[in-house]
């Protein structure tokens, strides 16, 4: 199941499935997916309970697909879900308190921002089953930590404890409580926080980015009361 918990500028999603640290199934997908798009606040905070973030897509329902030849469309509804976190208008932050693994690492990567707590721990675990992260992780994960990085983290499985996953850029801030980062940033313009989100994930080619631009910070600048800002 997942809990969430609506606040005027924060939707925090927990996943809480502690009998199976948090593992990804088919249903919390979707019903991951759905908390997600539906969100009204300009900030969501992606968690796990019991101290895990989540170990990945759930090994009886990967099995269980194996067996009746739904493993494509397991594969297709994760890679849905991490791009309906990438495209929401929300910013996502998630919050790593603990051990993110396999399909877990893919869920923080799709967000917009990771933040960890020293207790945090990455591993990409899909080689030790003679599998991949294939829900997106082939080209989030370069994207994030650079070509050598995400071939050393994929080819070995190896586990980075919070330091490492900060020093290579898989992890932007090292806290005590993310939640905390997730009101610092909910604090400011909604409007200016779904542009930036937009603009500096799109796309487009320098030139339809550079117009896409123009036109939006135009918008927030009509609408900014420029005289309360202070410096």
């Amino acid at each position: 199941m997942i809990r969430v918990e609506d606040g005027p500028s924060i939707r925090q999603i927990t996943l809480d499935e502690p009998a199976t640290r948090n593992a990804l199934t088919p249903a919390l997908v979707a019903d991951l997916e759905t908390a997600v798009t539906e969100a009204t606040q300009p900030v969501v905070h992606l968690t796990g309970a019991d101290g895990v973030f989540c170990a990945g897509a759930n090994f009886e329902s990967v099995r269980a697909a194996a067996a009746d030849a739904a493993g494509e469309a397991f594969i297709r509804q994760g890679q849905t879900l991490m791009t309906a976190i990438e495209t929401a208008s929300s910013v996502v932050i998630a919050g790593v308190t603990g051990p993110a693994r396999g399909g877990g690492v893919e869920l923080a990567l799709a967000c917009d921002i990771r933040v960890a707590t020293p207790e945090a721990t990455f591993a990409e675990t899909g080689v030790a089953l003679g599998l991949f992260g294939a829900w997106g992780g082939t080209h989030r994960l370069p994207a994030m930590v650079g070509l050598g990085d995400a071939l050393d983290l994929s080819l070995s499985g190896r586990t980075l404890d919070a330091t490492e996953a900060r020093r290579i850029g898989l992890v932007q801030r090292i806290v005590g409580d993310p939640l905390e980062t997730a009101r610092t940033i909910a604090e400011k313009d909604s409007g200016a926080l779904r542009a930036i989100k937009t603009r500096i994930r799109a796309r487009d080619d320098v030139e339809t980015q550079e117009a896409a631009e123009r036109e939006r910070f135009a918008e927030l600048l009509a609408a900014s009361d420029m005289e309360a800002f202070d410096g």
